[in-house]
């Protein structure tokens, strides 16, 4: 399975706050109090981060995104109506900028940056591709590590909506029905994407282990 090849992760709060601990963050927040909107940082920040990494395969482009995402969020916050959960409400806005940062970097020419050793802070929360155990024999970790790069190399040729949805539910174990609300689609449609990225990853290692180039691949991004 993808999930069992390739990990990057961020230790991540065993609970996140519940909706009355929001109701009660947010209403402080309102009143002006600066620590609130501190706590809600420290929150919800490593859980944004791992989202917008998946998304990126940038650990600096992914902080960016996710500072971003909470100065928009804090100028938005008189217009939350609570339709949706705030953890909700945080990643739709994280996706969303994480979406736009890898149109521009795209124009820009800058392609995709994955590294299988990003820059981490090992005070406060790290976002990494696990490298292969040390104990492995040369030829077998160089093998490991190739097929890391490759896994992380093909997610991010997928067609955007299958590469949010392969993000969302295998490196950062969303439920089908949370990948729905954030994407603004059917879980059905969740279910299909996922299907469908899934095969287009098999097909797309394949061809790398071919030594083709994955730019000249076409494929149908349709929802249908």
């Amino acid at each position: 399975m993808l999930t069992n090849r390739i990990q990057y992760q961020i230790p991540i709060m065993e609970t996140l706050p519940s909706k009355t601990k929001d109701d009660e963050l947010l209403a402080r927040i309102r009143d002006g109090n600066t620590g609130a909107f501190d706590d809600m940082v420290i929150a919800y920040s490593p859980k944004l981060i791992q989202v917008a990494y998946g998304l990126l395969g940038n650990r600096q482009d992914a902080e960016e995104v996710v500072q971003d995402a909470f100065v928009r969020a804090y100028n938005a916050l008189a217009d939350f109506r609570g339709d949706s959960s705030l953890e909700t409400w945080l990643h739709r806005i994280t996706v969303n900028l994480a979406r736009n940062k890898y149109h521009w970097n795209k124009r820009r020419g800058d392609g995709v940056n994955i590294s299988l050793s990003e820059p981490q802070e090992t005070d406060r929360q790290e976002a990494d591709v696990d490298l292969p155990d040390s104990r492995l024999q040369p030829g077998q970790q160089l093998e490991t590590e190739e097929m890391n790069a490759n896994i992380l190399k093909a997610i991010h040729y997928l067609p955007e909506k299958m590469r949010e949805t392969i993000v969302l539910r295998h490196l950062d174990d969303l439920p089908y029905e949370k990948i729905a609300e954030l994407l603004d689609c059917r879980v059905g449609t969740v279910k299909s994407r996922l299907a469908r990225g899934r095969e287009l990853l098999r097909n797309y290692l394949a061809a790398l282990e071919e030594g083709k180039d994955l730019a000249n691949l076409k494929v149908d991004d349709s929802d249908d």
